[in-house]
C-alpha cells in the first residue's frame, strides 16, 4: 500500500522532472546550482565577467554554467565536412570529424574524443547519475557520455554544440 511519504516523494520528483522539460522547451536549461561539484584547476582561466565577454550569453550558459541547447538547435549537429571540433572556450581540438556519427538525439555526437582532450565527473543533477564531460584545459561544460554508442567504444559523447567550434580540414 503506497504511503504518504512515498506519494509525496514520487509528486516532488515528477514535478521537478516537468518543471526540466518545460525549462528545456524555452531554450538553455541550467543545471541546479546545487548539483555544482567543486571546481578543480584548469590552465586556461579567466574571471567571470572575462568568461562572460569572451563567450557571450549563450555560450556562457553552456560553458560555464553548465546549461544545455535545445536538441536539434545546433547546426554542427549537420555538420559532415572532415576537420576537428574544438572547445569554443579555449580552442583545445576536442573530438575528429571521423569520430561523430547521428545519434539521433538532437545534439553532435561522437564515440571517442581526442587524446587528452576531456575529463569527466559526476552529475547528479534533475535527479540522475550521469558522466559529464568537460574540456581538460579549460574546464567548459562539453555534455555528457553515455554507454549507448556505436561500435569500437559504444560510448557517445552527446555534445553541446555551443560549446565547440568545427575547424574544416584543409584541402
Amino acid at each position: 500500500m503506497p504511503s504518504r511519504r512515498g506519494f509525496l516523494l514520487t509528486g516532488g520528483a515528477a514535478a521537478a522532472a516537468m518543471a526540466a522539460v518545460l525549462a528545456g522547451r524555452r531554450g538553455l536549461q541550467a543545471a541546479p546550482a546545487s548539483a555544482a561539484a567543486p571546481r578543480e584547476t584548469f590552465e586556461v582561466t579567466h574571471t567571470e565577467a572575462q568568461w562572460r565577454q569572451l563567450l557571450g550569453p549563450e555560450r556562457y550558459a553552456v560553458l560555464r554554467e553548465d546549461a544545455t541547447e535545445r536538441p536539434y538547435s545546433s547546426p554542427l549537429n549537420d555538420e559532415h565536412h572532415a576537420g576537428v571540433f574544438s572547445c569554443a572556450g579555449c580552442q583545445l581540438p576536442l573530438f575528429s570529424s571521423r569520430t561523430k556519427f547521428d545519434s539521433h538525439t538532437g545534439w553532435p555526437s561522437f564515440w571517442e574524443p581526442l587524446p587528452h582532450a576531456v575529463a569527466t565527473r559526476e552529475d547528479l543533477s534533475f535527479g540522475m547519475a550521469r558522466t559529464e564531460v568537460h574540456c581538460r584545459r579549460c574546464g567548459g561544460h562539453l555534455g555528457h557520455v553515455f554507454d549507448d554508442g556505436p561500435k569500437p567504444t559504444g560510448l557517445r559523447y552527446c555534445m553541446n554544440g555551443l560549446a565547440l567550434r568545427f575547424t574544416p580540414k584543409a584541402a
